[in-house]
């Protein structure tokens, strides 16, 4: 089996449907081998991009690169490029083997050599026996298995997966991140992800694209875009959902806020900041008690409760807003309580009025 990824490069993109733009000038250079997940919510381009790599849509502006060849108008068929469907696109009237061979048999391979990809690619996916069965008898995994199966088999240097595993149930789609992730790392190709799960491309991706209304807005490991944000979007997006008014001064060389009861706490800033913010922060940062580390200390009361298992989830009401919190500890409705929010959990950013009323 062939191993090993194509360099992608994408210059000034531009691609819309009609007169609407979606692709706004993306640029994206990915080294062979990289595992690149493009997040964002409903619209924001991801899947535009995806398909203007694979072809599937004409691109007004720009060009695509694949180890220096310009592919912008190739077909989809001339390109070094496959694709999984999120409807894995599966013909049922075919059996599993001639799912796979369907790719082969197009480039005209002889019957034996189809044969022999297909039984290497039907142990690679620990499909060993399937070979025969039609596949609507499959279960969901397995027929993703499959669609996998068929794009591995023709080589690409570039994979494309559009959203592979939201058909799937919750144990599966752990099961199947951690297995294409594998795959990927064992055969060396190039892929790119579309997701708008947060989970599923952290630990599938070693780099992460989030957009927003057709550009990239961050570009990083799934360690630096979660622990910092560049954005109130950004920060939103993944999770820093909980946000706080304050007004930021600068002393020191470090960033104090001080909050609407006058109370101040220091704070991590990208910058120097002066000035009305927003600070963000995630559910799961916060903590019950004075006795976390150093950050943010608000008195309250649960206002609701749940637990989803492991830890539980409150909404809790301060002077300073109503904010989610999670933590191990049980308390009920009406309680009063204190939580902190470690300083390095702070993600503060400057008031810019229309763009924060956004990320909100």
């Amino acid at each position: 089996m062939a191993t090993g990824g194509a360099r992608v490069e994408i210059r000034g993109l531009e691609v819309g449907y009609g007169r609407d733009p979606v692709l706004n000038g993306v640029d994206l250079d990915m080294a062979p081998g990289r595992f690149v997940a493009l997040l964002g919510a409903s619209g924001c381009g991801k899947t535009t991009l995806l398909r203007a790599v694979s072809g599937f849509l004409p691109v007004a502006r720009g060009r695509i690169l694949i180890d220096g060849t310009d592919v912008t108008e190739a077909p989809p068929e001339r390109r070094p490029t496959a694709m999984v469907f999120q409807s894995y696109a599966l013909w049922p009237h075919m059996s599993v083997a001639a799912n796979i061979g369907y790719g082969l048999r197009l480039r005209r391979l002889g019957r034996a050599a189809v044969a022999a990809r297909v039984a290497e690619i039907l142990t690679l996916l620990g499909l060993d026996g399937f070979g025969e069965r039609k596949v609507t008898s499959l279960s969901g995994g397995q027929r993703q298995r499959v669609a996998l199966g068929r794009a591995l088999a023709i080589d690409p240097p570039v994979l494309l997966l559009d959203e592979p595993l939201s058909n799937l149930d919750a144990k599966i789609r752990h099961a199947m991140r951690a297995e294409i992730r594998a795959i990927q790392e064992r055969l060396g190709l190039t892929t790119i992800l579309v997701t708008h799960d947060q989970e599923e491309a952290m630990v599938m991706a070693d780099r992460i694209l989030v957009m927003d209304r057709g550009h990239i807005v961050q570009d990083g490991t799934p360690e630096e875009v979660y622990r910092h944000p560049n954005s109130p979007f950004v920060a939103n997006f993944l999770g820093a959902d909980n946000v706080i008014s304050a007004t930021a001064r600068v002393a020191d060389g470090r960033t104090e806020l001080t909050l609407a009861d006058g109370s101040c706490v220091a704070a991590t800033a990208a910058g120097p900041i002066d000035g009305p913010v927003f600070v963000h922060f995630r559910s799961a940062a916060v903590r019950f008690g004075e006795d976390a580390p150093a950050g943010l200390t608000l008195a309250g009361r649960v206002v609701q409760a749940s637990y989803p298992g492991g830890r539980h989830r409150y909404t809790v009401a301060t002077a300073a807003g109503t904010f989610s919190v999670e933590d191990a500890r049980r308390a009920v409705p009406g309680e009063t309580v204190v939580i902190t929010v470690p300083q390095s959990d702070l993600h503060v950013f400057a008031s810019t009025g229309a763009a924060d009323a956004r990320a909100r």
